[in-house]
């Protein structure tokens, strides 16, 4: 935990959505074992159960969870990770690749993302943006996500950044006698 007020607002704001997000994962697997159920089902009754309409809310909730659920990914460090070395590095180390990664790559893409797609997302607004399918949902509303999410991944990457700038600035609690920055076992960690 840090000492850093903003941190741990935001870190407690993307915990609670990580909640909030697990019950749409569930509503969204519902519903779409409702739309599998309902097309078996009315083609053996011959009859429309299904419709548009709960197709695409299954598509809006898989947006949502995605979307939102990245701040969170971030938060509790469950990002896809494809470098072998990072696990075994010692915790400064991993700090100081975190701190250059946020600086350089995670917060600029963030703005830049915001950037790109406020125009778009405002078109969608201004003309009230619908399916193009009978029955479908208005499409305004889930772009208008893209822009929460962003903003809300920016911020868990200025958390992260600030808590990672602590630990380069703490004590240095793992080293060992020899200074060395990996694990003397490699299976310490679960690798």
């Amino acid at each position: 935990m840090t000492n850093n007020p903003f941190s741990r607002l935001v870190d407690r704001t993307t915990s609670r959505l990580g909640r909030f997000i697990s019950w749409l994962t569930l509503c969204m697997v519902l519903i779409g074992a409702y739309n599998a159920i309902a097309r078996y089902l009315g083609r053996f009754i011959h009859a429309s159960l299904s419709s548009n309409l709960y197709l695409e809310l299954q598509w809006y909730l898989f947006s949502l969870i995605f979307l939102l659920g990245a701040a969170y990914a971030l938060k509790e460090d469950a990002h896809v990770r494809v470098d072998v070395l990072y696990g075994r590095l010692r915790r400064k180390a991993k700090a100081k690749i975190n701190v250059i990664g946020s600086a350089l790559m995670l917060i600029p893409f963030c703005i830049f993302v915001l950037w790109v797609s406020w125009p778009s997302i405002r078109n969608s607004w201004i003309v009230r943006e619908g399916s193009p399918d009978p029955s479908g949902l208005p499409r305004y509303p889930i772009k208008a996500v893209i822009l929460v999410a962003f903003v809300l991944l920016v911020l868990q990457g200025i958390s992260q950044f600030l808590k990672d700038v602590a630990v380069l600035r703490g004590p240095d609690e793992d080293e060992d006698e020899d200074g060395e920055g990996f694990d003397a076992d490699p299976g310490a960690r679960g690798l």
